[in-house]
């Protein structure tokens, strides 16, 4: 890989049906990054349907993913190689307060990224092992943009998303 590249992270967009704000933070921000990750409750299958027109799209199952079509066609946890990154992804589970621990000892030194949710709240740390990204509930305005750089660390920006129509 001799450019950047862009992972786009979203995770706990909580939405049936993707309102028209969504829809634009897709062909915005998401659709031009060079790969998706969505770390669990999507929520409803159109807005899965919408997220799969991405090329590069991978995502993991929430808490609240009960739909039967996505509880049966994703799985809680997923490593994938992706711009020679090793990547972990999980909703992440129990108190909010201990995730980023959890998740970070759930794929151990393996990973050298690990993208998760549950807890809403923006992180970005290599504090547990692995370098960690939470980015923030895409409900509730927030998304982050990765970037992989040869030679460099992985850097996080985090964004701030307009909700309005």
């Amino acid at each position: 890989m001799s450019k950047s590249k862009t992972i786009a992270v979203i995770s706990d967009t909580h939405m049936n049906q993707p309102p028209g704000w969504f829809l634009r933070v897709y062909e915005t921000l998401l659709e031009p990054a060079d790969a998706l990750l969505h770390c669990g409750d999507i929520t409803g299958p159109s807005t899965y349907h919408e997220l799969l027109r991405h090329p590069e799209f991978h995502a993991v199952l929430g808490n609240c993913d009960w739909d039967p079509n996505l509880a049966n066609e994703l799985h809680p946890m997923l490593r994938i190689d992706l711009f020679g990154l090793r990547i972990g992804m999980a909703h992440g589970w129990g108190s909010r307060a201990g995730v980023p621990a959890r998740v970070a000892q759930a794929f151990g030194e393996e990973c050298d990224l690990v993208c998760f949710g549950h807890t809403h709240k923006r992180f970005w740390s290599n504090e547990f092992g692995p370098m960690l990204c939470n980015p923030g509930s895409l409900a509730e305005g927030s998304l982050a943009i990765i970037t992989v750089q040869p030679g460099n660390p992985l850097s996080c920006r985090f964004v701030d998303v307009d909700q309005t129509v």
